[in-house]
C-alpha cells in the first residue's frame, strides 16, 4: 500500500518538474481516498499540494499623495478580484488597534510625514497577505523609500510573484486639492491637511520617486496619467490590467 503511493508520488514530483503535474492529480486524488485511514499519506499528499501552489501575485500601487490609489485600487477589487492592501490603512490600524507595542511610534511617523519603519510595515503586509487566502493582492503606497524597498526585498520577494507596479502620475496642485477636500469633507485622517501635505509631498520627493525611477530601470512600471476624472483614468489602468494578462 505505501510502495503504490510512494510510486504516485514520485511521478508527481516528476510531472511537476516537466510542468505537467496536473495529468496526475486524479491518480493521486483516487490514491488517498483508498489509503485516507493512514495519516502518513494524508501528509504527503498535502506535502504535494504545497509544492504546486503558486506563489501570490502581487502588484505595487504607487503615486504621490491625493493621486488616487485608493479610489482605483476599489475599482481594480471589483473588475479584477485583487485583494487590496493599503500600507497606510494597515498602519492606521495597527494604531488604532488597542495594547499595539507599535502604536505610539506608528502615529508619531504619520503626524510627522514619515515614512514607518519597514519591520513594521512589512509584518503587517505578510500577516495580511497570509490571512486572506487570497492570490492576487494590490498593495497600495508601499514601497515608498529604499528602506522598504530593501526591506520588502529582504522578507518577502522570495514568498510573492511580482507583477509590475502600476504608477499614477499627477500633478502636485491636484493631489494638494483632492486631499485637502478628502480633509475638509470628513475623511478622519489626520495627516489631510495642509501642514502633513507639506511633509508628505517632500517625501515623496525625497525618498518615493527614486523608489519609482529604479523600478521603471528595470522595466517594470505601467504609467498613469492620474490628473482626469477617476472613470477615465480607470479605462487606462483597465487596458494595463488586460494586457498584462488578468481578466
Amino acid at each position: 500500500m505505501w510502495r503504490a503511493f510512494t510510486r504516485v508520488r514520485q511521478k508527481l514530483l516528476e510531472q511537476c518538474a516537466n510542468g505537467a503535474a496536473t495529468k496526475v492529480w486524479p491518480q493521486l486524488t483516487q490514491t488517498h481516498f483508498q489509503l485516507h485511514h493512514n495519516n502518513c499519506v494524508y501528509l504527503h499528499i498535502k506535502a504535494a499540494r504545497n509544492i504546486m501552489s503558486p506563489k501570490p501575485k502581487v502588484v505595487f500601487v504607487l503615486g504621490g499623495p491625493g493621486a488616487g490609489k485608493g479610489t482605483q485600487c476599489s475599482k481594480i477589487v471589483e473588475r479584477f478580484q485583487f485583494t487590496h492592501l493599503s500600507a497606510g490603512d494597515l498602519l492606521r490600524e495597527e494604531r488604532a488597534r488597542k495594547g499595539s507595542e507599535f502604536g505610539a511610534l506608528i502615529d508619531d511617523y504619520i503626524r510627522n510625514g514619515k515614512i514607518v519603519p519597514v519591520e513594521v510595515t512589512c509584518s503587517l503586509l505578510e500577516n495580511a497577505i497570509n490571512k486572506s487566502g487570497k492570490s492576487r493582492f494590490l498593495i497600495d503606497g508601499f514601497p515608498r523609500n529604499q528602506d522598504n524597498l530593501d526591506g520588502w526585498n529582504k522578507q518577502m520577494s522570495d514568498k510573492v510573484d511580482m507583477q509590475f507596479v502600476l504608477f499614477f502620475d499627477c500633478g502636485e496642485d491636484v493631489c494638494v486639492a483632492r486631499c485637502l477636500t478628502r480633509g475638509q469633507g470628513g475623511s478622519g485622517r489626520t495627516d489631510d491637511n495642509e501642514e502633513s501635505m507639506k511633509k508628505r509631498i517632500q517625501t515623496y520627493y525625497n525618498e518615493s520617486l527614486p523608489i519609482i525611477k529604479y523600478f521603471q530601470n528595470n522595466g517594470l512600471v505601467k504609467t498613469i496619467d492620474a490628473s482626469p476624472d477617476a472613470d477615465k483614468v480607470f479605462s487606462e489602468v483597465e487596458r494595463v490590467f488586460v494586457s498584462s494578462g488578468f481578466q
